[in-house]
C-alpha cells in the first residue's frame, strides 16, 4: 500500500495574532453531465431516412384534404338542359377554368408553405437533406392525389343527363394546367432553403449544446475568536 502524497494533505494557515488555526475546505465537486450515446454515423442516417419517409407519406395523405377542399371551393357553372340544348344558370364567369386552376395552386401553396415551416421548427434534430427531399417528394404526390380526387367528385355530367330536357347539370372540376402541380414542392423547399440559410451554425442547429459546467466556488469559514486548544469557559 502506498503512502499519501504530502502535497495532498491540506496546508495549515498560520494563526494571525493569536487566532486559531484553520484550514480551507476541499472545492466541492461538479456535477459531471450525463452520459451521451456515442455518435454513430450509421444511427444518424437511418433516423433521418425514418423521419423523411414519415414525413412524405403525411404530406401524400394530406392531399386527399386537398382535394376535398379544392371540390367544394372551386367555382363551377350550373346549366339547364333545354331543346335547344344547355342553357346557362345565372352569369357565369367565361374565366371559370382558370378560377379551378387558381384555386388548386393556392391551396397547394398552403400545404407547401405550412408544410416547410413545420418541418423546419419541429423536426430540429432531423435537419438536412432529407427532410428537405421529403417535402418535395411528399407535396408532389400530395398534388396529384388531390387533382385525381378532386376530378373524381367532380365528374363532367353523361350523355344521358345531356339528353335530359329540363335536367339541370354542372360543368366539370379539372386541372387544365398541369405546372399547377410544381406549386406545392416549390413552396415547401422554398420555405425550408430560407430557413436554412438565415441559420447561424453549420449543423443547422440539429444538435442542443448543453451550457458549460461553472466550478463552485470554495468557501472558507470564519476564524473564531477563541485561541486553538485554549480553556473553555
Amino acid at each position: 500500500m502506498s503512502s499519501p502524497d504530502p502535497d495532498d494533505a491540506p496546508v495549515a494557515v498560520p494563526q494571525a495574532e493569536g487566532g486559531p488555526m484553520w484550514f480551507p475546505p476541499a472545492p466541492a465537486a461538479v456535477a459531471q453531465p450525463p452520459a451521451r450515446r456515442p455518435w454513430s454515423a450509421v444511427h444518424e442516417v437511418r433516423g433521418d431516412l425514418r423521419t423523411a419517409a414519415l414525413i412524405a407519406g403525411a404530406l401524400a395523405l394530406s392531399g386527399f384534404l386537398v382535394g376535398l377542399l379544392w371540390w367544394l371551393l372551386a367555382p363551377r357553372a350550373d346549366f339547364r338542359i333545354t331543346a335547344n340544348g344547355p342553357a346557362a344558370i345565372g352569369n357565369p364567369s367565361e374565366e371559370i377554368f382558370a378560377a379551378d386552376d387558381a384555386t388548386f395552386a393556392l391551396l397547394m401553396a398552403g400545404l407547401g408553405l405550412l408544410a416547410g415551416l413545420v418541418a423546419w421548427s419541429l423536426l430540429r434534430r432531423r435537419r438536412g437533406i432529407a427532410v428537405l427531399l421529403a417535402l418535395a417528394v411528399g407535396t408532389a404526390a400530395a398534388g396529384v392525389i388531390a387533382w385525381r380526387l378532386g376530378e373524381l367528385l367532380g365528374p363532367a355530367p353523361s350523355k344521358a343527363e345531356l339528353a335530359d330536357v329540363g335536367a339541370r347539370v354542372t360543368t366539370a372540376l379539372g386541372l387544365h394546367s398541369l405546372p399547377a402541380l410544381a406549386v406545392g414542392p416549390f413552396c415547401a423547399v422554398l420555405v425550408y432553403l430560407a430557413a436554412a440559410l438565415f441559420t447561424r451554425r453549420d449543423d443547422l442547429g440539429r444538435t442542443h449544446l448543453p451550457p458549460p459546467a461553472l466550478a463552485a466556488q470554495p468557501t472558507f469559514p470564519e476564524p473564531s475568536d477563541a485561541p486553538a486548544g485554549g480553556p473553555r469557559a
